[in-house]
């Protein structure tokens, strides 16, 4: 009995282990499920947000895309707009290129000094028949570079060139040959009655220059030649020429080529020939479609900027060059020194600007007003070291 009594609870106590071993692992079970069932659930619902998500920000970028092209077209249009609604007497204000006339005043003001401190002359009414001849030879310069331009397409769109404004390609081009006739009327009288040949030879070079660098069949501006053109005609050739001329009187027949003048003419032509580069930053593109390799369809405007950087440097370098040579005089790289803000400004702005169509356009007029203070100090200080630097003898190059 008692060993049946074992085995029946035995019996029992296996069957009952059984059973609660089989109730736990069935509520495990169910636990199980019911568990992953909610970990498919959570999965489910963040895949769905997740999908969402992505789709509001698939949706946020075209949104942020489609402003963007919006915004584009709209600041187009509002240049477009800012353009058409120049006056017209902006567009003849900037067709008549008045600051630009200061490329005819200096050298024939920084000569005229040149030849004072030389010869201690100033013939007045020589200075400024001379001075009306260079702006009618400037005046021919700018309205048939128009002309040409026009000719090659690269003008289409400039809405403040001459013959845009006037409608007419055939009287643009015959007024300029007329201001090109009459000005040299007055550097030829003015050459026969100083009676300097060689002067009136310097200065045909200049105008030489001119017209090669714009006139057909050369066209040498289209073939990146400008600068070194505009750098000879307005430096060596003109600044000489007018020295030549404006020394000469019944006591001096002849003043000898100085270091001081050589000199002097080269600055001339470097600040010159800046104002060329720079005018060239907001045509790239249309200098690019008529075939106008000007330096910046080359170099970008990138590298254009940097290029201005290193001309105002070398241009006080030399400067200061000149100084330490004795070939000026102190005084004006004094003078020319007190310019510097101006140099910076010029550098600053192309630098901040140059990608900037539209406010680039003005950096060919800050490189006109660094070429008027600098070619006004120079030519100061010329006429100062007559007074101050009593000592200071110009070295003779050619007699």
């Amino acid at each position: 009995m008692m060993l049946m009594a074992a085995s029946f609870c035995d019996v029992n106590l296996g069957c009952g282990l059984r059973k609660l071993h089989d109730f736990h692992s069935t509520r495990n079970g169910k636990t199980r499920s019911h568990a992953h069932a909610q970990n498919l659930c959570s999965y489910s619902k963040q895949h769905i947000y997740l999908k969402r998500l992505d789709i509001k920000q698939v949706e946020v970028k075209r949104r942020f895309k489609l402003h963007q092209v919006s915004s584009g077209k709209n600041a187009h249009s509002s240049e477009l707009a800012k353009e058409d609604d120049i006056s017209t007497a902006t567009l003849i204000w900037r067709a008549i290129k008045l600051p630009i006339y200061s490329v005819a005043l200096v050298p024939l003001t920084i000569g005229s000094a040149s030849a004072y401190l030389q010869s201690s002359t100033f013939p007045a009414t020589r200075y400024f028949v001379l001075l009306v001849s260079s702006i009618l030879v400037i005046t021919w310069l700018n309205l048939s570079n128009d002309v040409y331009d026009f000719d090659t397409g690269a003008d289409k769109n400039k809405r403040e060139s001459v013959v845009n404004l006037i409608g007419s390609r055939t009287g643009t081009l015959l007024a300029a040959y007329m201001f090109l006739v009459l000005g040299l009327i007055g550097l030829t009288w003015v050459s026969l009655e100083a009676g300097h040949l060689r002067a009136m030879l310097l200065l045909a070079c200049a105008i030489f220059c001119g017209y090669i660098y714009q006139c057909p069949p050369f066209r040498l501006s289209y073939h990146g030649l400008g600068e070194p053109l505009c750098f000879a005609a307005f430096g060596p050739f003109a600044t000489t020429g007018f020295y030549w001329l404006m020394g000469n009187n019944s006591s001096v027949n002849c003043l000898p080529l100085t270091g001081t003048v050589l000199c002097a003419s080269l600055l001339v032509g470097f600040t010159t020939s800046l104002i060329l580069f720079c005018s060239h930053f907001h045509q790239v593109e249309e200098d690019t479609t008529v075939g106008k390799i000007s330096p910046l369809v080359r170099l970008g405007t990138e590298k254009g900027s940097s290029v201005v950087k290193v001309a105002v440097t070398a241009l006080y370098s030399l400067l200061l060059t000149f100084g330490l040579s004795r070939d000026l005089p102190s005084s004006c790289i004094i003078l020319c020194l007190l310019t510097l803000p101006m140099g910076n400004r010029v550098v600053s702005f192309v630098d901040e600007n140059h990608e900037d169509k539209r406010s680039i356009f003005m950096a060919k007029y800050y490189c006109v007003r660094l070429h008027a203070l600098f070619g006004a100090s120079l030519a100061a200080g010329l006429v100062i070291a007559k007074f101050v630097c009593k000592r200071y003898i110009p070295r003779l190059i050619l007699a």
